[in-house]
């Protein structure tokens, strides 16, 4: 199946370090060459970037391991197709609006059988099960909500009933965003890691490389990473707990 990267910070941070290790995996160090994608929030708009091709291959994500762009919100994601042809369409993570503001989504999983009715503006482009549930889960918080932004307890407590009932057909660790905030569920493997003050060096699991974080941070920074298997090998990473849903805010999970 396929994995995810998220990053989630208080400053705006470029994500050049974890990307490089992840990327790896997307046909080098892992099987997952079916495509792969990135998007970053940058005030209210995204900055999307798709490509059908390998991570390892792909120029694209070469100009993403060079260039530092910085936001606050990323979520990133390797293919390893299991439901959809390998096509521009079917790369995630997607994106679509909400309450006037863009939201982005990506899932790691395979769902069953899983055809939920959409009669509303939210339809799949493409032909993945992941699209699909993204364009139920927005269908279903207009449904409850209107056409109003809901406070943050009501709208987690909504996605955690909507990601329980997804995850019935089958597995389905999933990341979204608004830019503000960032909602990871997962099924089967998650790990997040915060960094902040005293930092220090992290090396890399599938890369030779390693970064020195004191030397381009401030004392006020703190980073949350999080994805579906460690990227690094010096750090203790905390796993999710089955069917567990976590919010990040300013680069730290909220209680």
């Amino acid at each position: 199946m396929c994995q995810l990267l998220a990053m989630n910070c208080n400053v705006p941070t470029d994500i050049v370090f974890s990307f490089t290790g992840f990327a790896t995996r997307g046909g080098g160090t892992d099987h997952h060459n079916d495509g792969w994608g990135i998007a970053f929030f940058e005030g209210a708009g995204v900055r999307h970037f798709v490509d059908y091709q390998a991570a390892i291959e792909s120029p694209i994500a070469e100009l993403i391991k060079r260039v530092p762009i910085k936001s606050k919100n990323v979520i990133a994601h390797i293919r390893k197709a299991t439901q959809g042809r390998v096509a521009l369409e079917n790369c995630h993570p997607f994106v679509r609006e909400l309450w006037g503001r863009y939201f982005v989504f990506a899932h790691n999983g395979d769902l069953k059988n899983f055809t939920p009715t959409l009669n509303g503006p939210y339809q799949p482009v493409g032909t993945t099960d992941s699209e699909t549930a993204f364009c139920y889960i927005l269908q279903e918080l207009r449904r409850r909500f209107g056409d109003t932004l809901p406070l943050l307890d009501d709208l987690k407590t909504a996605i955690r009933e909507l990601t329980t009932e997804i995850a019935a057909y089958g597995t389905f660790n999933m990341m979204l965003s608004d830019g503000s905030v960032l909602f990871a569920h997962c099924s089967t493997s998650l790990h997040y890691i915060v960094r902040q003050y005293p930092f220090a060096e992290a090396v890399l699991s599938d890369k030779d490389m390693k970064v020195d974080f004191s030397e381009v941070t401030t004392p006020n920074d703190r980073v949350a990473v999080i994805v579906t298997e460690p990227l690094t090998t010096n750090e203790t990473w905390t796993p999710f707990a089955t069917g567990e849903l976590k919010v990040f805010i300013d680069g730290q999970p909220i209680a």
